[in-house]
């Protein structure tokens, strides 16, 4: 695991677990959960997100990646009609969220704009068994010595501890179901690599979750009888992370007793390539335009997650 996720890992006290929970790939291989011409439709959607400005010149990231996932989105609400539950989310763009928590002796935050969040009337139950959970109390976390686990994180004067949903009380929509990060900056040197990408997803995932329990159940460290989970999808409009994560406690300050737990499912291609202008040598079309490489599977995985919760 490369220094991001492991740092994380570290930091939110948590056990990784690679690809993505059974009962969400379940929801992806159910036949019932796909949509009439699924895959013309997301091919289409790619197609539109690519093509759609002029055929000369191609779209940049910036505007690409934001059309594709908006389009894809659109294509999950279309599952309303079979579940109508699907109806009590709302998203939300622009929020903030702080959360607050003690680490060895370390005192940590996660705060400010984090992606877009979908919420929900009701939580996603827990996705690790009890003896999943369970099973993490002999998981040994990772350490970094002789290089502190803080590398790289900003440093702070923190004058208020804040734990902060975003949201006022009261607000109906108020279970945190799924994070989107769109990494959508043309200039590569401009974007999170995957890896940081993962990280980046991971800690606000957490961020969320945590923020949610102490709301649900005060700030005092423990072991959470009903875990709190909150999932993170990130792509950069061709490739993309999807992760679960499950905070199973509170008690974040010594790396002994129950983890939290994240399943990542890393780089799904969703195309391998857009060609905006066919390919010509010697006056013959050797590659004509369009979307190459679709993967089905990676869509089936944004609907699953999308889904889950509510089939």
């Amino acid at each position: 695991v490369p220094a991001g996720v492991r740092q994380a890992l570290w930091l939110t006290k948590s056990k990784l677990v690679q690809g993505l929970p059974a009962r969400v790939l379940s929801i992806a291989q159910e036949p019932a959960n796909m949509l009439e011409d699924q895959e013309e439709r997301v091919q289409r959607a790619i197609a539109r997100a690519r093509f759609w400005e002029t055929t000369e010149v191609a779209p940049s990231r910036e505007s690409y990646c934001p059309v594709l996932f908006e389009d894809l989105l659109h294509l999950c609400r279309i599952m309303t009609m079979k579940h109508p539950s699907l109806a009590k989310r709302m998203l939300a763009r622009n929020y903030r969220i702080a959360a607050t928590w003690e680490r060895e002796s370390y005192l940590l935050q996660v705060r400010g704009l984090n992606g877009i969040l979908l919420n929900s009337m009701t939580p996603i139950p827990p996705v690790g068994s009890r003896d999943e959970v369970a099973a993490t109390e002999e998981h040994t976390l990772e350490t970094f010595y002789p290089i502190l686990p803080t590398i790289d994180l900003q440093e702070v004067i923190v004058y208020k501890e804040l734990n902060d949903t975003g949201f006022r009380d009261g607000y109906p929509y108020s279970h945190p179901h799924t994070l989107y990060f769109l990494e959508s900056a043309n200039v590569i040197s401009n974007r999170f690599r995957p890896e940081q990408l993962r990280a980046k997803m991971m800690m606000f995932a957490f961020g969320n979750a945590l923020a949610k329990a102490k709301m649900l159940y005060g700030s005092d460290p423990k072991v959470l009888e009903q875990p709190v989970v909150v999932q993170s999808i990130g792509t950069d409009g061709e490739v993309f992370q999807f992760m679960v994560f499950q905070l199973n406690t509170t008690d974040l300050v010594s790396s002994d007793g129950i983890k939290n737990l994240v399943w990542i499912d890393s780089d799904q291609p969703l195309y391998e390539k857009a060609q905006c202008v066919p390919e010509i040598k010697k006056r013959v079309v050797t590659k004509p335009a369009g979307i190459y490489g679709f993967q089905p599977d990676t869509f089936r995985k944004f609907l699953a997650l999308y889904l889950h919760g509510t089939v």
